[in-house]
């Protein structure tokens, strides 16, 4: 049975719309610890750096240690508040929204 072009074509256009709107809503960050601070970077898909974005840091029993806001270039950082595993979350606005795990044995060799 050969499926008629009309419905191949509306079902990729209906798979490429969703895929769309999935990455609209991404946003990216990154972490490390490095002489005594950790050191976070906040990106969309596009490389676009997050300019404002809300920045909270959690321990690993999801108690909040730091919030903060990146600056023009998507960069916030902070003293290292203890060594734990570290959730470190960035909310750009409108759904944008992800974290990074800090493992404890990074904070540490971050010291």
């Amino acid at each position: 049975m050969k499926i008629p072009n009309y419905i191949l074509a509306a079902a990729i256009l209906v798979t490429l719309l969703f895929a769309g709107t999935a990455l609209a809503h991404k946003v990216n960050i990154f972490a490390y610890a490095d002489g005594g601070k950790i050191y976070t970077e906040s990106y969309f898909p596009d490389g676009k750096p997050v300019d404002g974005g809300k920045v909270l840091v959690y321990d690993d029993q999801e108690n909040l240690l730091i919030e903060g806001t990146t600056d023009k270039q998507g960069n916030f950082s902070f003293e290292i508040p203890k060594t734990d595993d570290l959730k470190i979350v960035i909310n750009a606005g409108m759904g944008h929204k992800n974290s990074f795990k800090l493992k404890e044995s990074e904070v540490e060799a971050g010291k």
